[in-house]
């Protein structure tokens, strides 16, 4: 495809009788053909900082793209003529978007001085140009990432290098503007059954942490309802082992937050672990309390001697969840009112703290639900390790 990118590259030069560079989405340079000037970046020359930039480094800097992008060319169906900046020592442009099937893989850029007539469909070479730039697209996008590239993509935005440039392979594959949603899958044994596949069209998975978590890219309808994530991810847990649990972040236009996203459908797959009233699908904007409990981190270390007590700790999460009634918490405990007074006396001693004082059990309350998010995190990195080691 490279070859035949160069020799598309040549013509688009010839037609036009100006020097040409193919750059893909990123403005990663693909192609040139050879200037006949090396002359500094004034009227007439063929070269500028830009282009020599270009083809040295194969890319461009970000002022320079927010300067080519200020003047439409990612929303261009036809040529452009991007002007001159001459303190930024760029000359002006004639500039062809490459696109295939409505959706834009990159651009032709022209050093013409101007002059080709945008305006123009019949200008010389114009006609023949834009015919060009869209073989270029077709064999672009022929050479789009697969299923296998598009996860890989998900995984390095998640957790490995270049998060930016693997964002952007995701929004072109799944559209800048498309509504998406991510869902984490919590699967009860780590990794994923022969022949399970995210549920939905266009979804993306991919498989991290040595398979203790799964993450679905899920683009939505047209008005982002999440909804239908919801339903997405209780199909998806259906190929799972009994125990597994989701959880799906807000909608957001585009793949430009998908961290943000990632830790809201981690921290409600995690909740709908280990609070029954969620599983095994819970959606972010659902959580109520838990968002806060995610925020907090470990349990206060006063709390220690009390978590060490799985029976006092569960004592203390129920009563506080009942709302510090008796009566509920012990017919929910299955024990006697008066052992459950004997508890929560214990509790005082341990933790120094006085249950009356609203301050103290709001302490209590986050402690304790915060170190049920923990437990079921550190059973997940323990369940890959064991994997790991057994691989």
């Amino acid at each position: 495809m490279r070859d035949d990118l160069q020799d598309l590259v040549d013509e688009v030069s010839r037609v036009l009788g100006a020097p040409a560079t193919l750059e893909d989405r990123e403005f990663t340079l693909l192609a040139f053909c050879a200037h006949d000037g090396t002359g500094p970046a004034t009227p007439g020359a063929t070269m500028d900082a830009v282009r020599a930039r270009s083809i040295l480094g194969r890319s461009s800097t970000p002022d320079v793209r927010a300067w080519f992008e200020s003047h439409g060319i990612t929303a261009a169906t036809g040529p452009v003529r991007v002007p001159a900046d001459p303190d930024a020592g760029i000359l002006t442009r004639l500039c062809v978007p490459v696109r295939a099937d409505g959706r834009l893989h990159g651009w032709l850029w022209l050093l013409d001085e101007g002059r080709t007539d945008v305006g123009d469909p019949s200008a010389p070479g114009l006609p023949e140009a834009v015919l060009l730039a869209a073989e270029a697209g077709r064999l672009l996008a022929e050479g789009r990432p697969g299923a296998d590239d598009l996860s890989a993509a998900l995984r390095a935005v998640l957790t490995g290098p270049a998060p930016q440039r693997a964002a952007r392979s995701l929004a072109d594959a799944l559209g800048p503007a498309s509504a998406v949603t991510l869902v984490a899958l919590l699967p009860a044994a780590p990794g994923l059954p022969v022949g399970w596949a995210p549920p939905g069209a266009g979804a993306v998975s991919a498989v991290l942490a040595g398979g203790a978590e799964v993450a679905v890219l899920l683009p939505l309808p047209g008005d982002g309802d999440p909804p239908p994530a919801g339903a997405l991810s209780g199909a998806a847990l259906g190929g799972l082992p009994p125990g597994s649990t989701a959880g799906v972040a807000a909608a957001r236009t585009g793949c430009g937050d998908l961290p943000a996203q990632w830790h809201e459908a981690r921290t409600a797959a995690r909740v709908a672990s280990v609070d029954p009233r969620f599983a095994p699908a819970a959606s972010w904007s659902e959580l109520g309390a838990w968002r806060q409990v995610a925020a907090v981190g470990d349990p206060d270390p006063s709390l220690a001697r009390l978590l060490a007590d799985p029976v006092l700790t569960r004592t203390a999460g129920t009563w506080l969840d009942c709302a510090g009634s008796p009566q509920r918490a012990a017919t929910e405990l299955c024990i006697h009112r008066q052992t459950l007074y004997y508890r929560l006396g214990r509790i005082e001693e341990l933790t120094g703290l006085d249950l009356a004082d609203g301050a103290d059990r709001l302490l209590l309350h986050l402690g304790v639900r915060a170190a049920r998010l923990t437990s079921a995190t550190r059973r997940s990195e323990d369940a890959t390790t064991d994997r790991d080691l057994s691989s």
